[in-house]
């Protein structure tokens, strides 16, 4: 997507802000059960349309507004006079957020779902507790649409020096970029397309990350973290996000963990991960049991459950 087209997710944005949209995105799951019950109507309002991603017709929208996103991609027709978006929008406290279209079955699909509430929830949370200095600089890893590296800034009480939001997919990054706009955050945002911290350079006295944490079949890249859980990328994030934070920062990692005959393996190599480098280090269970039909696959025979965590590693100042 190149400056047009985020020029034109910002215009639908906008759009949206001002009709007073308003939406939380549920569980893939749970977005398939509600399609399923709504059957084969077509969207009532905006809601419907760039939130369940249904398909509408066409004075939903400005005659303008409308002819320019089918021009950029951002619409596209799906019978006379009917349109369906390839984005949904939600939103995250006072924040709008463009991501992928439903189902997000694409390797390079930008997603935005329960586990986006409850990173941002700890980002702030951790924050509200121990503020972050004034002037600092913060790293969203793997940021997708932006939104834990936005949520910290709203979370700062002190004015933050550079937001820089780096992820591998130039998906994410372009859509990053439409999300800062529209937060109206944009002038202080870096954006760097960046195999984990290969692009990224300095010291950083946050990084927040939530990468993903599943074994994914098709290892697509939004999905798919690797190792024999789904820990691996979890695990590189967190090793050299040390070598990356400045004397006294912090790494907020939400993750999931993989919960094997009532140990936590992952928690226990990131605690003496941590302990070796100097760091202090603490582990919050979120939500005990996520993605429980993961455990219906080969891969995850023997594993109790899933547990969504926040790691929280402090180097010393």
């Amino acid at each position: 997507m190149g400056e047009q087209g985020i020029e034109l997710v910002v215009a639908l944005g906008r759009h949206l802000q001002s009709s007073q949209y308003e939406f939380i995105t549920v569980t893939p799951l749970t977005h398939q059960r509600v399609l399923r019950n709504l059957g084969s109507m077509a969207a009532r309002d905006l809601r419907d349309a760039f939130g369940w991603n249904l398909p509408f017709d066409a004075d939903l929208l400005p005659m303008g507004l409308l002819e320019g996103l089918c021009a950029g991609g951002v619409l596209e027709g799906v019978g006379e006079g009917r349109y369906r978006s390839t984005l949904r929008f939600s939103t995250l406290g006072r924040d709008l957020y463009a991501h992928s279209g439903y189902p997000t079955t694409q390797e390079d699909a930008v997603f935005f779902g329960p586990d986006t509430y409850r990173f941002a929830a700890l980002v702030a949370s951790e924050l509200a507790a121990r503020p972050i200095k004034a002037s600092s600089r913060i790293l969203d890893m793997g940021c997708g649409g932006g939104p834990g590296g936005l949520a910290a800034v709203r979370a700062s009480f002190a004015p933050v020096r550079e937001l820089v939001l780096a992820d591998i997919n130039p998906g994410a990054l372009a859509l990053s970029r439409a999300n800062a706009r529209l937060a109206q955050l944009h002038e202080r945002c870096a954006i760097v397309q960046s195999d984990l911290f290969s692009q990224v350079s300095g010291e950083f006295d946050l990084i927040v990350s939530n990468p993903p944490y599943l074994v994914d079949a098709d290892q697509r890249t939004y999905r798919h973290g690797g190792g024999d859980y789904g820990e691996g990328l979890s695990q590189r994030i967190l090793e050299q996000s040390i070598a990356h934070l400045a004397p006294g920062g912090r790494l907020i990692l939400y993750t999931g963990s993989a919960v094997v005959r009532g140990k936590d393996p992952f928690s226990e190599w990131a605690a003496r991960t941590a302990a070796n480098a100097g760091c202090g280090f603490v582990r919050r269970e979120i939500d005990p049991d996520v993605f429980g039909e993961e455990l219906d696959r080969d891969v995850y025979r023997g594993v109790d459950r899933i547990a969504a965590i926040g790691l929280v590693v402090q180097k010393a100042g």
